[in-house]
């Protein structure tokens, strides 16, 4: 594609759906790359749609947020998709149906237990076929593959505790290769068949959405989390302690979420040494993301002009200073190499004017929260993507609902020339952001529904449940309402 070609693609008024592979319907516990994934890519089809927001499809850590991933690179293997291993013949046992508590919520250890069985067994049906050989070892010769498989396989042998708390010698297998792993091969051979499925079902998922006409926008953290093969592999890119430690963790100042700051926990980066390296570490890191995703959204971009860094021992992030990261030099870096990449810049929070004047020296896209800005006198602009809420925010009906009577006269004054206060505050804000200038539109698959915050995905400063719990039950009112959102984008001369 050329670079005229890319700029035209990013220019055309477009509008899409954000909703995660794990919200998705399904009869393993989960959301997976099946029939239910593809049934969906349809319905925003019908509805006229160009584009399907996912959040990272990365293993899951801490507190199962996919913003604290195990890695970078690797699938998690909840999203493999099990009817899909018996098609392929891998699984000859026929499967118990998974017994849900409560098909609207992820139940993250049932759903791991119930599939780890069936998993196995596909392993074994796998290597007893041993078809497609050469595609398999194709794979297999990707250099974060055995590392991963052989991370993740310590990981388990050592009760999932971080790889700084692993005996020395298992520690630094990935620097010297001297651990003997012969007692671990079954294990290790097992995680590389889990991300062979994982890639195929998702490149063929991602393949059909394409030949639909549909985009898939994959979402990168800016960080990546202490507990990683992205830190265990890379230590020299992090400001680390000599025993694998955080000495600097990453986070933001008292905002509008916490009064006392969120501290992420993320090691910080040693922008120094990434730097003497040619950023090969962000450059490595877009280039595999752009092979999964056509648009890639970075989460917190503003670290890329400054980072609130927070001293390790420091129990909240009070405490902390902002440090200049080398921005230019990183995107000079990434453009040159990769010139057509389709960046968003997840630009939101309290920033300093250097930020935008970042993001606009790149011509990279911005975002407009609607739920945030509507009664500010900011304007969507064309180069930015507008959202009602993102993942972090309150579901539409539940912020309308929360918001005092002063607030919410106001918002419905704001409102007024997209519809009645009767006709609910959801289809309202649809259609101003569907009206609006901005080139791309994204809206939560739950304020298509008008869900209120029973099925909101994350609350920030929070960790665990019910944070990235909620899912559909059905599409049954989602393919319902296909025939009002065509005609939403219709009138919005929107695809």
């Amino acid at each position: 594609m050329s670079s005229a070609e890319s700029r035209t693609k990013k220019e055309k008024r477009r509008a899409g759906v954000l909703m995660p592979v794990s919200a998705l319907p399904s009869d393993e516990g989960v959301g997976t790359l099946g029939r239910e994934a593809y049934r969906f890519v349809d319905i925003i089809s019908e509805m006229g749609m160009s584009v399907w927001q996912i959040l990272p499809l990365n293993p899951l850590g801490y507190g199962n947020s996919p913003y604290q991933p195990f890695s970078s690179y690797a699938g998690d293997e909840l999203y493999i998709d099990l009817e899909l291993l018996e098609k392929e013949g891998y699984l000859a046992r026929k499967r118990k149906p998974y017994v849900s508590k409560d098909k609207c919520k992820v139940d993250y250890d049932r759903a791991r237990s119930y599939k780890d069985t069936y998993l196995r067994s596909a392993f074994r049906g796998f290597k007893k076929l041993n078809k497609d050989r050469e595609k398999y070892e194709e794979f297999c010769r990707m250099d974060w593959v055995r590392p991963y498989a052989v991370f993740i396989s310590l990981k388990r042998a050592n009760e999932m505790r971080c790889w700084n708390e692993w005996p020395k010698a298992q520690q630094d297998w990935i620097l010297n290769q001297k651990y003997d792993l012969s007692g671990l091969k079954q294990e290790i051979e097992y995680q590389i068949f889990l991300q062979y499925m994982f890639y195929l079902q998702w490149n063929a998922l991602k393949k059909y959405a394409n030949d639909k006409g549909i985009l898939i926008m994959g979402d990168i953290p800016f960080y990546v989390g202490i507990d990683s093969l992205d830190v265990w592999k890379a230590r020299k890119d992090f400001l680390l302690d000599k025993d694998g430690r955080p000495r600097f963790i990453a986070g933001v100042p008292p905002d509008y979420f916490s009064a006392t700051g969120q501290r992420w926990g993320n090691p910080i980066y040693n922008w120094k040494h990434i730097a003497e390296d040619g950023f090969r570490f962000w450059l490595d890191r877009l280039s595999y993301s752009s092979k999964l995703y056509d648009i890639i959204r970075i989460d917190h971009f503003r670290a890329f002009d400054t980072y609130w860094k927070i001293p390790a021992s420091c129990e909240t992030a009070v405490k902390g200073k902002w440090v200049e990261a080398p921005g230019y030099q990183v995107f000079d870096t990434v453009l040159k190499e990769f010139p057509d990449i389709w960046i968003v810049a997840e630009d939101l929070g309290d920033l300093r004017p250097q930020v935008l004047t970042l993001r606009d020296h790149y011509g990279l896209m911005g975002m407009y929260i609607a739920e945030f800005s509507l009664l500010s006198d900011e304007e969507p602009q064309k180069n930015q993507l507008i959202y009602t809420g993102t993942h972090d925010n309150q579901t539409v009906k539940g912020w309308y609902v929360a918001l005092d009577n002063e607030t919410r006269a106001a918002v419905d004054k704001a409102l007024k020339k997209y519809g009645t206060p009767g006709e609910g505050v959801c289809s309202r804000m649809l259609r101003f952001m569907l009206e609006s200038n901005a080139n791309l539109a994204i809206i939560p698959t739950y304020d298509i529904l008008e869900l209120d915050d029973a099925a909101r995905l994350n609350s920030p400063g929070t960790v665990g449940s019910p944070n990235w719990e909620w899912r559909l039950s059905d599409f049954t009112e989602l393919e319902e309402r296909t025939r009002w959102i065509a005609q939403m984008l219709q009138k919005s001369k929107r695809r």
